[in-house]
């Protein structure tokens, strides 16, 4: 029987149970405000929700990915496409469910695009998907490379980051409105298939 880290578990649980608070606040009119997330710029406890499963995700994979490395390649790449592949379609399905909904006086299957309002359709991304993104890259990078190598990626990861945000976001690059991606995501996902919370189609947890 595999062992437990009780530590990981416990944090887990907490993350969970935020989770719940945060989606369950008994009343959206009347909300305290750490259990908001932030409008752009700022962090609250909501906003850490995310990165906190990132990180129990990561912290999972130190303990994995050594029992991979010694099945090999074939068992490593069926064991990560395949969760990554499930994580991401149980996160697609939620953003679909349900997959009717009563229109006119009638049920009606709920189109991947809305064929009344061509700029609603069904969210592609959203926590689960992003999850099952960066657990692939993540796995694949733990598994080839050495911890010193992980330092550099990430290094190069978060500066590139920044560089690629400060200097093709026009005059206001730390905006939502500036923010260089959202004009990617237009591109890749389509407008019908991004989150518009805020009024204007971006994608969060980005």
């Amino acid at each position: 029987m595999k062992p437990r880290y009780y530590s990981l578990d416990v944090f887990r649980g907490a993350t969970v149970a935020l989770m719940i608070m945060v989606n369950n606040p008994g009343t959206w009119s009347s909300m305290f405000a750490p259990l908001k997330h932030a409008a752009w710029h700022g962090c609250t406890p909501t906003d850490l929700v995310f990165p906190f499963f990132l990180f129990a995700v990561g912290n999972a994979m130190s303990f994995v990915i050594p029992r991979l490395k010694e099945s090999g390649d074939a068992v490593f790449w069926k064991k990560v496409v395949k969760r990554s592949i499930l994580i991401f379609l149980i996160g697609l399905g939620l953003n679909w469910f349900p997959f009717v909904q009563w229109v006119d006086g009638s049920l009606q299957f709920r189109e991947w695009v809305s064929s009344v309002d061509p700029n609603k359709g069904v969210r592609i991304l959203g926590v689960l998907q992003r999850i099952a993104l960066a657990y692939f890259f993540a796995s694949i990078l733990a598994y080839y490379c050495r911890p010193r190598t992980l330092i550099y990626v990430s290094a190069v990861l978060l500066l590139g980051y920044w560089g690629l945000c400060a200097f093709l976001g026009g005059e206001d690059p730390y905006s939502l409105a500036g923010w260089f991606g959202t004009a990617i995501d237009k591109q890749l996902l389509g407008v019908p298939h991004m989150y518009k919370g805020e009024g204007v189609p971006f994608d969060p947890e980005g």
